[in-house]
């Protein structure tokens, strides 16, 4: 056969390009050969391709700051700030504990001041009955019949009867009868009205803040004792019960009858306990009278 025929030889020409097409990858599983390995799918090589490449430098990478506490960081911090908090708290409740302590230290004594009612009303006035060792001469008179429920006058109760009242209460102060007779016998004022005030004021000394201030009637500041408060706004703590027994007798009978000439209880309730400080004046009134007429009869608890 002649050399020009299109037959017998490749009739493509050496200078031809060749057109590669990569062969479809087959979507079968590839199985492990027998050695253990993976047969991968045989590569194909061509021609370099023509698309230009475009190379793209990535930043530098660096270790993460380990910061102010290492590597335990992530709990560390929030666990010292819950600390600081709790610690910052705990001296809060320390220095308010401590202010609290430190006002039951205050005395006010400011000459001149305007003090509460119920004990003056002045420091002069206050003076006047505080520093007293016993009963003052009135200023003014007294009748010689008063009315009913006048607090001058010999016990109408007795020392041992006060004692089974206070320990039927549960009083702090049982068994200090014998000093709230006492008392009442020195300044002249029947101490069956000391046990009354007694018992409105505190439940003999049960409630509210004479378990702390030890005051028979809850007696406002005075210069002379320590205060509840900082701004002698409010209660005097006594030494004992028995100072509170004989501040409360002071306090009647040489400031209420001897300087203001108030001698029954309609007329002492109300500058002792007036509407103005919160006070019901007639239920205070009732309530003495009432204990008073009790315990007169001979019964010691009061209905």
């Amino acid at each position: 056969m002649a050399n020009g025929s299109s037959y017998g030889r490749n009739s493509r020409s050496e200078d031809q390009p060749v057109l590669f097409v990569p062969p479809r990858r087959r979507a079968t599983r590839i199985l492990p050969a027998e050695g253990g390995g993976v047969t991968e799918p045989p590569r194909v090589r061509g021609r370099a391709s023509s698309i230009p490449v475009t190379t793209i430098e990535l930043p530098e990478s660096r270790p993460s700051p380990v910061g102010l506490f290492g590597a335990h960081g992530h709990w560390l911090g929030p666990f010292l700030l819950c600390l600081g908090a709790v610690v910052l708290g705990l001296l809060v409740m320390l220095s308010a504990a401590i202010y609290e302590r430190g006002a039951h230290l205050d005395l006010v004594t400011v000459p001149g001041q305007v003090y509460p009612v119920q004990i003056g009303g002045s420091f002069d006035a206050f003076n006047t009955w505080e520093t007293s060792t016993g009963p003052l001469p009135p200023k003014q008179s007294i009748p010689s019949h008063p009315g009913p429920y006048s607090v001058l006058g010999k016990p109408t109760i007795t020392a041992d009867f006060i004692n089974k009242v206070l320990a039927a209460y549960h009083s702090p102060a049982a068994g200090k009868g014998q000093a709230l007779y006492d008392y009442g016998v020195q300044y002249g004022i029947d101490p069956v009205y000391a046990l009354a005030f007694f018992m409105h004021e505190s439940t003999f000394g049960t409630q509210g803040v004479a378990r702390e201030t030890k005051s028979l009637g809850n007696i406002r500041c005075i210069p002379t004792r320590p205060c509840t408060s900082p701004d002698g706004h409010g209660f005097a703590v006594m030494y004992s019960w028995e100072d509170g027994f004989l501040q409360w007798y002071k306090l009647i009978r040489n400031l209420y009858v001897a300087q203001w000439g108030l001698v029954t209880i309609e007329q002492i309730i109300p500058k002792y306990a007036p509407a103005a400080d919160h006070n019901d004046e007639q239920a205070y009134i009732q309530a003495v009278e009432h204990a008073v007429d009790t315990w007169r009869a001979g019964s010691i608890y009061v209905t």
